[in-house]
């Protein structure tokens, strides 16, 4: 794997118009949006929309409400809820053409590389895979290579480890401080207005599919997981600033979470004071709900829901356990450890061996797939892998039963609010021929792949028609959903497959 800093700018602007770096999140085999952003990034030819906005009328897109769109998707089944962010392709791609063009690919690269060196680890810019492993279970790897065997290492040095992590990172962000990162705070004020320096640019473009809003950056694509890296790593170089010359700690920093490794515990809270302070220069805050201390850090080093995933690693293979045990355990360490890494490892873990072993309907079948639903419906970031589960499940039920317990199944998911991102996956095993329901979602993106008119965008700032005909929203079914097989075969969305120990 390379690190997005290390590529050409070129490589790095093929890499980030790429539809899993436009959209990080899995979507169905039949959805993709690399068709749209390629047109897109064909008739925009290298450009970027302030050369396109009429400026006789003032139309910019930044006038405008809903210029994104926000795909939701529910964290507890409740009212947690996480905004994922369609940046419009237009601002997307023109974004990319901007950072991505040499001279401002130089400036970012080179002060990047300003703020590593210090005492403050980053271990989490964005990578791209150069073999057939997807960009996202690379990003993993590096997790899993840089932060916890890192931090294992560090147990040989030091006594104490002390976790903690920002809240609402990307929401919180506030967008003048790119400007900082980039140019430098004194410079960057100095020239706040200057619309020829990159950090302001960049700022501008965020803000105009914000509705002009100058706190928070979108959340959902490599993109801005980039553009937060630069901020935080201007973060890393004020924190290593006050703390220079002094070596008797480390901190690895993975996105916005921090573990501090020292020796007692003044020395954990002192730094972790000059770290909070820090974060609020550039709007964020550390979140004390998530914040603890650990007295041992082979023991702090490993997150507890890993810790307790290890013992239910092999589901009971050793044992004779029915598939309604299995799942049942699985239920109760979703209630101990909701929406965790681990859980949706493990749930992923049993959608392969249902789909590889069972291949007649068990007994208990209807049983099976009301404790799967509830695994779902109480961490709606599994839904995924248990969506594959209950097609295989409910695919060997009579066919006579099968619209059935479907109904009953998609009637339980309804109850979660603001779950766009469910309904994209409920739809992918509801609407198959063999089943035949349709999907009365009203997500967009549902409506989209049933042929039904609908927006994403606002488009109504764009002036030139075939930047408007470009934005062909068709373009983002590729396939058709009665034509995907019944039952979801594993690879549709297990992207760690051959890292089953990263969470």
């Amino acid at each position: 794997m390379k690190k997005i800093i290390d590529l050409s700018n070129t490589d790095a602007r093929e890499f980030l118009l790429k539809g899993s770096s436009y959209f990080s999140s899995d979507l169905p085999p039949y959805l993709s949006f690399e068709p749209l952003i390629t047109e897109v990034a064909t008739e925009l030819n290298e450009g970027y929309y302030p050369n396109l906005r009429d400026k006789k009328q003032k139309i910019y897109p930044q006038h405008f409400e809903n210029v994104n769109y926000l795909l939701l998707s529910n964290k507890d089944g409740r009212f947690d809820w996480r905004p994922m962010e369609l940046i419009h392709p237009l601002i997307y791609i023109s974004l990319v053409n901007l950072i991505c063009k040499d001279e401002n690919w130089n400036s970012i690269t080179n002060r990047w590389s300003s703020f590593q060196g210090g005492m403050v680890d980053c271990c989490s810019c964005p990578v791209s895979s150069e073999n057939d492993e997807k960009d996202k279970a690379a990003q993993v790897t590096n997790w899993w290579n840089q932060v916890e065997q890192q931090s294992l290492i560090y147990s040989l040095e030091f006594s104490h480890v002390l976790h903690t992590d920002v809240t609402n990172c990307y929401g919180s962000l506030y967008t003048h401080s790119i400007a900082w990162a980039i140019h430098g705070f004194d410079e960057a004020k100095k020239h706040k207005n200057d619309m020829s320096y990159l950090g302001n640019l960049i700022d501008a473009y965020i803000k105009a599919g914000r509705y002009g809003q100058t706190n928070g950056i979108s959340q959902g694509s490599v993109l801005m997981d980039f553009i937060a890296e630069i901020v935080l790593g201007y973060v890393d170089s004020l924190i290593n600033e006050e703390l220079v010359g002094q070596t008797d700690f480390r901190i690895l920093r993975y996105r916005d979470d921090y573990r501090i490794f020292a020796n007692n515990d003044e020395r954990c809270e002192r730094i972790l004071k000059v770290i909070s302070e820090k974060l609020l220069f550039v709007g964020m805050k550390l979140g004390n709900s998530k914040t603890n201390l650990c007295r041992n850090v082979v023991e702090g080093a490993i997150k507890a829901d890993k810790l307790a995933g290890i013992s239910l690693q092999d589901l009971g293979s050793g044992q004779t356990l029915t598939m309604q045990k299995k799942l049942l355990r699985l239920h109760s360490f979703g209630q101990h450890f909701p929406n965790s890494g681990t859980l949706r490892r493990l749930v992923s873990d049993l959608h392969s061996e249902i789909y590889e072993n069972l291949s007649t309907a068990p007994p208990d079948l209807e049983v099976q797939v009301a404790i799967a639903t509830d695994i779902g419906f109480d961490s709606p970031s599994t839904f995924p892998a248990i969506a594959g589960i209950l097609s295989k499940l409910i695919s060997l039920a009579p066919a006579g039963d099968k619209v059935q317990l479907w109904d009953k199944v998609r009637k339980k998911m309804a109850r979660v609010p603001n779950n766009g991102y469910l309904d994209i996956w409920l739809q992918r095993v509801i609407v198959p021929k063999e089943v035949g329901l349709k999907s009365d979602s009203n997500e967009p993106i549902c409506k989209i792949v049933n042929r039904e008119s609908t927006d994403l965008w606002n488009n109504h700032w764009i002036i030139d028609p075939n930047l408007r005909d470009s934005l062909d929203l068709s373009k983002i079914v590729i396939g058709s959903v009665s034509d995907t097989p019944e039952v979801m075969n594993p690879q549709e969305i297990e992207l760690y497959r051959r890292n089953l120990y990263l969470y």
